[in-house]
């Protein structure tokens, strides 16, 4: 009896950031869209209708990946990669991670491995917009060393500016 109630204290200790197996899962079909749609809908202020989705992951399934904890969808990555001006841009359309499972890195884990894909492509450089309100957002891509360079004001739905990052890549000096 007391090894159970033990193991029973010992499950409700632990937290989110505390267990669970993380894996990272490429794209595969049509059948995990309704997962992706529902992690970004829940997290992200932009309401994207069904087209948008199906914009990135049909063109570039390569660059869409789920994040799981113990098989259970916690964080989504959506990506393109095109020329742009004669570079070959890499392009983060939509980052998102359930609450409950922040703070042990995933959404790091999530664009190291969708730039790694686009590095695999020879990407010249990587992309993405952000809300300014969104200070943890600015700080994951800062330490991965995006830079700032622009302000776009209303950029968002809301009314909310954003910041437009670059990550310059080592394919573009060569």
């Amino acid at each position: 009896m007391a090894c159970s109630l033990d193991a029973a204290i010992a499950q409700l200790s632990l937290t989110p950031q505390e267990s669970g197996k993380l894996e990272l899962i490429p794209y595969k079909d049509e059948t995990q869209l309704p997962t992706i749609i529902a992690l970004i809908a829940d997290e992200l202020s932009e309401p994207y209708s069904i087209y948008v989705y199906r914009y990135f992951i049909h063109q570039w399934p390569e660059l869409c990946f789920l994040a799981l904890v113990d098989d259970e969808p916690v964080g989504t990555i959506v990506c393109k990669l095109e020329d742009h001006r004669g570079a070959l841009r890499g392009y983060i359309a939509m980052l998102a991670v359930k609450p409950g499972h922040r703070g042990r890195k995933i959404a790091t884990k999530l664009v190291e491995r969708a730039i790694a894909e686009m590095v695999s492509r020879k990407a010249d450089e990587v992309c993405l917009e952000t809300e300014v309100t969104n200070p943890a957002s600015m700080r994951l891509y800062e330490n991965l060393g995006f830079l700032r360079i622009k302000r776009l004001h209303r950029y968002y739905l809301n009314a909310n500016d954003a910041f437009r990052y670059k990550l310059p890549l080592q394919s573009s000096f060569h």
